[in-house]
C-alpha cells in the first residue's frame, strides 16, 4: 500500500466519524430543514467551492452569499462554514492529491506542521495583531506575485517556473515553518490557500503541487472544527447541508477544470488569485 492511498484512507476515515456526529445531530434536529432558501443555499454552495478549488477560498465568499440572500443568521456563520465546507475540502483533497506525482515526505511534512500549526501556534499569533499580520501578508503576496509573472514571461533574474515536486534542505525547513504560521493564522480568520501557493512558487516547486498541501492541510483541520461546532450546536443545519451538496458539485467542476489546464495558464490563474486575496487583505486591515 502506497502512501498516497494510506492518506487516503486516513483522512476518509476520520471524515467519516465527523460526518457520524453531524448526521446524528441533523437527525434530532429535523424541524429545522424547511424548503425555504434551498436553491439559494445550494447554489452558494456550489459557486464558493468552485473557487475554492481555485484556490480563491469559500469563507469569505459564502459569507458574502448568505448576506446577499439573507439565508443564515450571522451568528452561526462560523460554526455553519467550517460544517458546510467540510466535506468539499476533504473531496478537494482526495482528488487533487494525484494531480501531481509529489514527494511523500514533503507533502506528509507540510500538512502535519500547518495542523499542528492550528493547535500550538494558535497561541502565538493569537497574540499578535491581526491587522499588521493582513498588511505584511498583502505585500508578501503582491511581491511573489510580481516574481512569478516574471518568471512566466522571462522577465529579469527569477529564472523559469519552478518544476521541482519536492522540499529537501533549507527549503523544506522554511517549507514547514511557514506552513507552521499558516496554520496558525487560520485561527484566527487568515486564510491559507493563496499564501501556501506562494510559498510553493517562491521555494521553486511545481506550482500543482501547492494544491494537495494546502487542501491537504484544510481537510485535516476543518472536520475537528466542525465536530466542536456540532456538540455546541452553533451552527445553521439546513444551511450547512445544502452547502456540503452544493460544494462537492462544485469542487468536481473546478477539479477537471483545473486537471485539464495548461501550466502557464494554471500559474496566471494563481498569480490573479494571489493579487486578489491581497487585495482582500488589505481591505479587511482598513477595518481594523
Amino acid at each position: 500500500m502506497n502512501a498516497t492511498t494510506i492518506l487516503r484512507i486516513i483522512i476518509i476515515v476520520y471524515t467519516a466519524i465527523f460526518a457520524v456526529y453531524w448526521i446524528k445531530d441533523c437527525v434530532a434536529h429535523k424541524e429545522e430543514f424547511t424548503g425555504k432558501k434551498v436553491i439559494p443555499l445550494f447554489i452558494i454552495g456550489a459557486i464558493t467551492n468552485f473557487l475554492d478549488t481555485l484556490g480563491i477560498g469559500s469563507f469569505a465568499t459564502t459569507q458574502a452569499g448568505f448576506k446577499f440572500t439573507k439565508s443564515s443568521p450571522d451568528e452561526t456563520m462560523p460554526g455553519t462554514l467550517n460544517i458546510g465546507d467540510a466535506i468539499p475540502v476533504v473531496t478537494e483533497f482526495v482528488l487533487f492529491l494525484t494531480l501531481i506525482e509529489m514527494d511523500t515526505l514533503t507533502l506528509v511534512l507540510l500538512i502535519i506542521s500547518a495542523v499542528i500549526g492550528s493547535y500550538i501556534g494558535a497561541g502565538i499569533v493569537s497574540k499578535m495583531p491581526v491587522k499588521q499580520i493582513r498588511i505584511a501578508l498583502g505585500a508578501a503576496l503582491i511581491a511573489l506575485a510580481i516574481i512569478m509573472g516574471c518568471r512566466l514571461l522571462s522577465f529579469g533574474p527569477f529564472g523559469a517556473v519552478g518544476t521541482a515536486t519536492g522540499l529537501t534542505g533549507i527549503k523544506l525547513v522554511i517549507g514547514i515553518v511557514v506552513n507552521f504560521f499558516l496554520g496558525a493564522f487560520m485561527t484566527i480568520g487568515v486564510g491559507l490557500y493563496a499564501p501556501c501557493m506562494a510559498m510553493i512558487g517562491a521555494l521553486g516547486m511545481n506550482i500543482q503541487a501547492a494544491f494537495p498541501v494546502m487542501m491537504g492541510s484544510c481537510a485535516f483541520l476543518m472536520p475537528a472544527c466542525g465536530i466542536k461546532f456540532i456538540k455546541e450546536g452553533k451552527y445553521d443545519r439546513k444551511a450547512s447541508v445544502l452547502l456540503t451538496v452544493g460544494g462537492v458539485i462544485g469542487v468536481l467542476i473546478a477539479y477537471f477544470l483545473v486537471k485539464s489546464m495548461p501550466m502557464t495558464v494554471l500559474t496566471w490563474v494563481v498569480i490573479v488569485v494571489m493579487i486578489y486575496t491581497a487585495i482582500t487583505f488589505f481591505r479587511d486591515a482598513s477595518k481594523g
